[in-house]
């Protein structure tokens, strides 16, 4: 007997250890425009296969099911395949997570994958994989740089066209949003997309300008612009003809890239750079304005400090002025009046200061500097000030404000102890007993109120333990407005909102209608609806739903069909929870 159970072990852990499921790919570095081919391979017949949720991924096609089995010189060979073709979404490492299937009561699971997505790559279609035209078809994305050797903080534009030719283009998305890093950048806005006509190569063509941006580059030396990638929606024809004799046009899916562009950025002159330069370069005015000269005794003035013209105006600081002791000035406060074009940002930036004089007198402001790099001529120019003299005609000067001062502190010298009294009178400190506190009455008859308070709380506790089924209609409750409140977090997420959506609807039946999930058939939910009085539009609605949350999840679903939905569930619950008694 033990050694046909050891027999029976042996050949038990045999068959264990062929169970073979694993996932393979195409290829594991491919472009963003490419599609990626993976198949979940078992030698079993594994029931309850779940495939991996292909985050970072669009589904093209999948999945197939292929079975095939053999026998060979007595031994039998089964294989069955579940395939899909996937195309990225973005860039970078994205790592395919792992599939399922249940065999002999044993859940088997592939290994993750992972893959490298690159930038877009040229591609050559196969002349007999693609939709026969004409052969001039022209689909291409240009990333157009007014200058790649700027200087340091001058503007350039990108200019981000579509051309194409022979081709309908039915829409498009962003794959990937192109990155300015170590650059200051600015969208200029495009109100309405238009087609216009062009030539590409030499070739005439149509584009779209689909995105424009201004740089200003913080940092010299060789700077890379990442590619914008687009996935286009577009309309090839065939040479099949319908029963009209018209051509039949064939949809498909194209990914664009513009490419990475580097800039060549030189830096300022070192050189020559006057004192004080805070950074500005374009070409500017430089002016301080006063809002008067002359003041009477608690008046204040605005000194504003502006400089207007055509540069990198929101990335340079306006120099301070310097003024006399006798003037009090406060923090400035700074108004930008600039505006955004391909040409770069013009416009005006002031500081406007208060300033408030303490004493009587003539006071000068001295003349102020701004410098700033002149693109033009490539060299630095300094703009100065004129000297303002500030006339106050009334108040104390500064010798009477320091005697007053003085006889202030004479004065309060004198009085220093004028009011210290020569008597005190003390008064004894009565000492009261403990024992006749309201301290010592509270603590003895503390125990007398609290003790009834636990008991009865602990016999509620106790009662509500026991209430099995309350407990569970309340659990139910809870988990429906839980489930409820994750799906509208999940709004932008169609498959995670739609299990949450379906959850909470379940949950919100068990509470109300007493049933386990077991229960749950369209039948008898509808029959105990209405038995509790329920509107049978309202029945059926909640129905609906509940069967359109399985498919929804694997359909094409928009955000305004998912906030649909979601407004449809919280108005069929509310005009459950009214209607059922």
């Amino acid at each position: 007997m033990k050694r046909y159970l050891i027999l029976f072990l042996l050949t038990f852990q045999g068959l264990m250890a062929q169970v073979q499921f694993e996932a393979r790919v195409s290829k594991n570095t491919l472009g963003l425009n490419e599609r990626l081919r993976i198949d979940f391979i078992m030698n079993v017949d594994g029931d309850n296969f779940e495939q991996p949720s292909f985050d970072g991924f669009k589904m093209v096609a999948g999945p197939s099911q292929q079975i095939s089995q053999s026998w060979i010189n007595g031994r039998s060979s089964f294989q069955k395949i579940y395939s899909y073709i996937i195309q990225p979404e973005r860039k970078g490492s994205i790592t395919i997570k792992q599939a399922a299937i249940e065999f002999n009561g044993q859940v088997y699971k592939t290994n993750p994958i992972k893959v490298t997505v690159t930038n877009a790559v040229a591609q050559e279609r196969d002349p007999n994989d693609r939709p026969q035209g004409s052969g001039n078809e022209l689909l291409n994305l240009v990333a157009e740089i007014s200058k790649t050797n700027p200087y340091l903080n001058e503007p350039i534009t990108v200019v981000y066209k579509l051309y194409f030719n022979n081709i309908g283009v039915t829409g498009f998305k962003e794959l990937a949003k192109p990155k300015y890093n170590d650059f200051w950048n600015q969208n200029i806005d495009i109100k309405q997309l238009s087609v216009q006509q062009g030539s590409y190569q030499g070739q005439q063509a149509y584009y779209v300008i689909l995105k424009k941006v201004i740089l200003y580059p913080q940092k010299s030396g060789k700077l890379t612009i990442e590619p914008l990638s687009l996935d286009i929606g577009v309309q090839l024809p065939t040479n099949r003809r319908d029963m009209f004799g018209q051509m039949i046009i064939t949809e498909d899916n194209k990914v664009v890239s513009a490419g990475a562009k580097t800039i060549n950025v030189r830096p300022l002159p070192e050189s020559s750079k006057p004192e004080g330069f805070t950074g500005a370069v374009g070409r500017f005015n430089f002016t301080v304005t006063p809002s008067k000269t002359t003041l009477k005794n608690g008046e204040g003035l605005d000194l504003v400090v502006s400089a207007q013209g055509t540069g990198n105006m929101k990335l340079f600081t306006l120099p301070k002025p310097v003024v006399p002791n006798a003037l009090e000035m406060y923090d400035p406060v700074h108004d930008e009046q600039v505006t955004n074009s391909l040409n770069g940002m013009s416009g005006r930036i002031t500081d406007k200061y208060t300033i408030v004089p303490q004493y009587r007198g003539k006071y000068a402001i001295k003349p102020m500097q701004f410098s700033y790099f002149d693109l033009s001529t490539g060299t630095y120019k300094t703009i100065t000030s004129k000297e303002i003299m500030i006339d106050v005609l009334d108040g104390p000067t500064p010798a009477e404000a320091n005697t007053g001062t003085a006889a202030k502190n004479v004065v309060a010298k004198a009085d220093e102890f004028k009011n210290i009294k020569s008597k005190t009178a003390l008064i004894p400190i009565e000492k009261k007993d403990f024992y006749d506190s309201s301290l010592y009455l509270g603590l003895l008859f503390a125990p007398f109120i609290i003790i009834p308070i636990i008991i009865l709380a602990r016999k509620k506790k106790e009662a509500m333990d026991n209430d099995v089924t309350g407990n569970r209609i309340r659990m139910n409750n809870k988990l429906a407005k839980k489930y409820l409140s994750q799906a509208k977090k999940h709004l932008n997420n169609k498959e995670p909102f739609y299990i949450a959506l379906e959850k909470a609807m379940h949950n919100f039946l068990k509470a109300k209608l007493h049933i386990e999930t077991s229960e749950m058939s369209k039948d008898n939910i509808r029959e105990l609806l209405l038995s509790r009085n329920a509107n049978a539009e309202t029945v059926q609605n909640f129905i609906a739903l509940t069967e359109n949350c399985e498919f929804a999840r694997y359909a094409p679903a928009s955000s305004a069909s998912i906030q649909q939905d979601y407004d449809k569930a919280v108005m069929i619950i509310s005009e459950l929870e009214k209607q059922i008694v």
